[in-house]
Protein backbone atom coordinates (compact mmCIF):
# COMPACT_ATOMS: atom_id res chain seq x y z
CA UNK A 1 0.00 0.00 0.00
CA UNK A 2 1.64 3.41 -0.93
CA UNK A 3 1.27 6.02 1.05
CA UNK A 4 -0.02 9.64 -0.01
CA UNK A 5 -0.06 13.23 1.64
CA UNK A 6 -3.22 14.04 2.81
CA UNK A 7 -4.74 17.19 1.22
CA UNK A 8 -6.07 19.28 3.86
CA UNK A 9 -9.29 21.16 2.04
CA UNK A 10 -10.69 24.33 3.03
CA UNK A 11 -14.52 24.88 2.39
CA UNK A 12 -15.35 26.31 -0.83
CA UNK A 13 -16.50 30.02 1.11
CA UNK A 14 -13.58 31.04 2.84
CA UNK A 15 -12.55 34.78 1.40
CA UNK A 16 -10.88 35.69 4.51
CA UNK A 17 -8.50 32.74 4.29
CA UNK A 18 -6.46 33.65 1.13
CA UNK A 19 -5.97 37.40 2.77
CA UNK A 20 -4.79 36.04 6.22
CA UNK A 21 -1.90 34.12 4.69
CA UNK A 22 -0.69 37.37 2.25
CA UNK A 23 1.76 38.81 5.04
CA UNK A 24 3.61 35.55 5.25
CA UNK A 25 3.41 35.02 1.17
CA UNK A 26 4.59 39.22 1.12
CA UNK A 27 7.55 38.09 3.70
CA UNK A 28 8.62 35.13 1.60
CA UNK A 29 8.84 37.69 -1.91
CA UNK A 30 11.13 40.17 0.26
CA UNK A 31 12.90 38.13 2.82
CA UNK A 32 14.07 35.39 0.46
CA UNK A 33 17.66 36.05 -1.52
CA UNK A 34 17.39 35.35 -5.28
CA UNK A 35 19.97 33.01 -6.45
CA UNK A 36 22.49 34.37 -7.87
CA UNK A 37 21.61 37.89 -6.93
CA UNK A 38 24.90 40.08 -5.46
CA UNK A 39 22.34 42.44 -3.58
CA UNK A 40 20.99 39.67 -1.69
CA UNK A 41 24.19 39.69 0.27
CA UNK A 42 22.86 37.17 3.28
CA UNK A 43 22.10 33.83 3.77
CA UNK A 44 21.44 30.93 6.51
CA UNK A 45 23.80 27.49 6.34
CA UNK A 46 21.42 24.91 6.90
CA UNK A 47 21.04 23.29 10.26
CA UNK A 48 20.34 20.44 12.33
CA UNK A 49 19.95 19.95 15.63
CA UNK A 50 19.52 16.42 17.47
CA UNK A 51 19.69 14.96 20.93
CA UNK A 52 20.90 12.00 22.95
CA UNK A 53 20.35 11.75 26.37
CA UNK A 54 23.57 13.09 26.75
CA UNK A 55 23.77 16.20 24.62
CA UNK A 56 22.26 18.48 22.03
CA UNK A 57 24.63 18.46 18.79
CA UNK A 58 24.55 20.86 16.36
CA UNK A 59 25.52 20.68 12.83
CA UNK A 60 25.86 23.06 10.02
CA UNK A 61 26.30 23.33 6.56
CA UNK A 62 29.20 25.65 5.50
CA UNK A 63 30.53 24.73 2.26
CA UNK A 64 33.75 26.85 1.06
CA UNK A 65 34.66 28.22 4.51
CA UNK A 66 37.47 27.68 6.80
CA UNK A 67 37.48 27.64 10.17
CA UNK A 68 39.06 31.08 10.42
CA UNK A 69 35.90 32.28 8.52
CA UNK A 70 33.39 30.99 11.21
CA UNK A 71 32.63 32.43 14.93
CA UNK A 72 30.82 30.35 17.67
CA UNK A 73 29.78 32.45 20.56
CA UNK A 74 27.56 31.24 23.57
CA UNK A 75 25.98 33.95 25.89
CA UNK A 76 23.25 34.34 28.42
CA UNK A 77 22.09 30.79 27.28
CA UNK A 78 21.90 32.20 23.30
CA UNK A 79 24.73 30.20 20.86
CA UNK A 80 25.63 32.10 18.04
CA UNK A 81 26.52 30.84 14.69
CA UNK A 82 28.38 34.05 12.51
CA UNK A 83 30.68 34.14 9.43
CA UNK A 84 31.24 35.33 5.89
CA UNK A 85 31.73 33.50 2.36
CA UNK A 86 32.91 35.91 -0.10
CA UNK A 87 32.09 36.01 -3.47
CA UNK A 88 33.70 33.39 -5.59
CA UNK A 89 33.36 35.81 -8.95
CA UNK A 90 36.69 37.12 -10.30
CA UNK A 91 34.56 41.01 -11.03
CA UNK A 92 38.21 42.29 -12.71
CA UNK A 93 37.66 39.51 -15.39
CA UNK A 94 36.02 41.46 -18.18
CA UNK A 95 36.26 38.44 -20.85
CA UNK A 96 34.01 36.17 -18.47
CA UNK A 97 30.02 36.35 -18.61
CA UNK A 98 28.62 34.52 -16.02
CA UNK A 99 25.12 32.40 -17.51
CA UNK A 100 23.92 30.48 -14.26
CA UNK A 101 25.47 31.42 -10.49
CA UNK A 102 23.37 29.97 -8.12
CA UNK A 103 26.15 29.98 -5.36
CA UNK A 104 24.89 32.01 -2.31
CA UNK A 105 27.98 34.29 -0.29
CA UNK A 106 27.79 36.61 2.02
CA UNK A 107 27.63 36.88 5.84
CA UNK A 108 25.40 34.68 8.05
CA UNK A 109 24.21 34.50 11.53
CA UNK A 110 21.90 31.86 13.23
CA UNK A 111 21.46 32.07 16.82
CA UNK A 112 19.83 29.49 19.13
CA UNK A 113 18.28 29.62 22.28
CA UNK A 114 19.41 26.49 24.37
CA UNK A 115 17.66 25.61 27.11
CA UNK A 116 19.47 25.80 30.93
CA UNK A 117 20.55 22.12 30.65
CA UNK A 118 23.08 22.77 28.72
CA UNK A 119 26.57 22.65 30.47
CA UNK A 120 28.31 26.09 28.81
CA UNK A 121 31.76 25.06 29.93
CA UNK A 122 31.75 22.00 27.76
CA UNK A 123 30.92 23.37 24.73
CA UNK A 124 32.63 22.13 21.71
CA UNK A 125 33.21 23.13 18.13
CA UNK A 126 34.45 20.76 15.14
CA UNK A 127 34.75 21.75 11.47
CA UNK A 128 35.19 19.33 8.72
CA UNK A 129 35.12 19.07 5.59
CA UNK A 130 32.48 22.04 5.41
CA UNK A 131 30.43 20.73 8.28
CA UNK A 132 30.18 22.65 11.43
CA UNK A 133 29.41 20.75 14.64
CA UNK A 134 28.84 22.06 17.83
CA UNK A 135 28.49 19.50 20.70
CA UNK A 136 26.61 20.92 23.84
CA UNK A 137 26.64 18.31 26.77
CA UNK A 138 24.19 18.30 29.61
CA UNK A 139 24.69 19.09 33.00
CA UNK A 140 23.85 15.71 35.38
CA UNK A 141 21.13 16.87 36.64
CA UNK A 142 19.25 17.07 33.04
CA UNK A 143 20.30 13.41 31.62
CA UNK A 144 17.74 12.20 34.02
CA UNK A 145 17.98 8.83 35.89
CA UNK A 146 15.83 5.31 36.25
CA UNK A 147 14.46 5.20 39.87
CA UNK A 148 13.81 1.95 41.62
CA UNK A 149 10.76 1.74 42.85
CA UNK A 150 10.36 -0.35 46.53
CA UNK A 151 8.00 -1.64 49.11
Amino acid sequence: MAITRYTVRRPTLAPWADIDLMPGRFARLFDDPIPGSTSAGRWNPAVSVSETNDELVLTAELPGLSEEDISVDFENSVLTIAGEKLDSRNVDAEDRNYHVFERYFGSFNRSFTLPRTVNPNDIVATFDKGILTVTLPKIAEAKGRKISITK
